[in-house]
């Protein structure tokens, strides 16, 4: 099954599930500040594969595909969690899940323009990778029980401005501009998945692939990383982990490249699609 939010064009929001290319809604979404659908079905346990439609299934030509949450309470994102890109950046590699965290306005849909302010950074970088949505509460887990506790899986690109991520000694800044999460185009359940260590990740600007890995070479899986986590802190339902990039990114190239106005980057989680969002400097 895959789920996700779109936006009709008479402006209302919904849940919809994604099928046969149409998006067939199946819980409305408030205009309250912070009302996310998606995290509320996920939080209710609802069965979303056997929800009744609350309106008519639309091609998904005719709505906005948004990202597929919109508030969770928690983005995690594991850092230096592949060798090649460890390497690549000639960082010590950790020896445990190096996290830290978006927070919800960093989130963007999967075909959304992404706004970076003119002069706020000279290096911005892009980060193919794979996302966990959780659908259990996760506290204290072992590793053989942990993915037990996944939703599904999406992409997400972290974007980072390297200049203000390394300038500041911690990495907050520079990772949480607005719109600096695209994630999506919908999360996936683990069915459809099979083994989240034998997806690919892949990243392209402007067509050219800079990025081609396998989630096989993480350093930490996904099972570790939830569990792991889950020894300090409550995962809640419809919280995201971001779980590291490949090597390829724009810092590792020699020379090293850097978005542009106007760029498209793609990326691409094998089984469950593609974001593609364009960058504007303004």
């Amino acid at each position: 099954m895959r789920i996700t939010r779109v936006r009709r064009a008479d402006g209302t929001v919904a849940a919809a599930r994604i099928e046969d290319g149409t998006a067939v809604p199946v819980a409305e979404e408030s205009r309250a500040p912070m009302a996310d659908a998606v995290r509320d079905l996920i939080a209710a346990g609802a069965d979303v594969a056997a929800l009744a439609p609350t309106g008519p299934a639309l091609p998904l030509t005719d709505v906005d595909v948004l990202s597929p949450l919109a508030a969770p309470q928690k983005i995690i994102c594991i850092g230096l969690n592949y060798a090649d890109h460890i390497r690549e950046t000639g960082l010590d590699t950790p020896e445990r899940p190096l996290a830290f965290v978006k927070t919800a306005h960093t989130l963007a849909g999967p075909y959304q323009e992404v706004p970076v302010p003119a002069g706020a950074t000279e290096q911005l970088d892009w980060e193919a990778e794979l996302a966990v949505v959780i659908g259990a509460p996760a506290r204290d887990v072992p590793v053989e029980r942990a993915l037990g506790h996944v939703f599904g899986y999406t992409a997400a690109n972290d974007l980072s401005a390297r200049d203000a991520q390394f300038a500041d000694g911690q990495w907050f800044r520079g990772k949480n501009f607005d719109a600096f999460c695209p994630l999506g185009p919908w999360i996936v359940t683990p069915d459809e998945i099979g083994d989240p260590q034998a997806l690919s990740v892949a990243a392209r600007v402007n067509g050219r692939t800079v990025q081609d890995g396998s989630t096989k070479d993480m350093i930490f899986g996904v099972a570790d990383v939830i569990s792991y986590l889950s020894r300090y802190m409550t995962l809640c339902p419809g919280d995201v982990i971001a779980t590291g990039t490949p090597h390829g990114v724009g810092m590792g190239r020699t020379p090293q490249l850097w978005l542009k106005d106007g760029d498209v980057v793609e990326v691409e989680i094998g089984a469950v699609g593609t974001l593609r969002n364009t960058v504007r400097f303004a």
